[in-house]
């Protein structure tokens, strides 16, 4: 494939292995884990456009991944995903930290593939 590569990190392994499914037919090249150690051990061995993180996870949450990946790859651009709602403060926040958006569950195939466009986009 030649589109972008995208890399889904959630502990909902039926959700993220239907995302993935669903971009790669809209020729979305994408891949998906479980863990943020995981996650970190795949972006380690392959190269990623962008990262699409779930803020909870058990071990190593989103925000701990996202400050690893902003210290290592620099130039991935970053979702982030949540279920808790997204009080403006709290996504305010998420954007100094170098979040492109945050995508609250549940979200449609379209409104992932808006924010992944949204974020190759950016220059920042």
């Amino acid at each position: 494939m030649s589109g972008p590569r995208v890399l889904l990190i959630d502990d909902e392994e039926e959700l993220v292995t239907t995302l993935v499914e669903r971009l790669e037919i809209r020729g979305i090249e994408a891949e998906a884990v479980t863990d943020g150690h995981a996650a970190l051990e795949l972006m380690s061995r392959e190269p990623f456009d962008v990262v699409a993180a779930d803020l909870k996870m058990p071990g190593l949450g989103g925000l701990e991944v996202i400050e690893i990946l902003r210290e290592r790859y620099p130039d991935v651009k970053i979702l982030l995903i949540t279920g808790h709602g997204r009080p403006d403060e709290e996504v305010k926040d998420y954007k100094v930290a170098g979040v492109h958006e945050v995508l609250v569950k549940p979200f449609s195939i379209d409104t992932l593939i808006a924010s992944i466009r949204g974020a190759l986009a950016a220059n920042t």
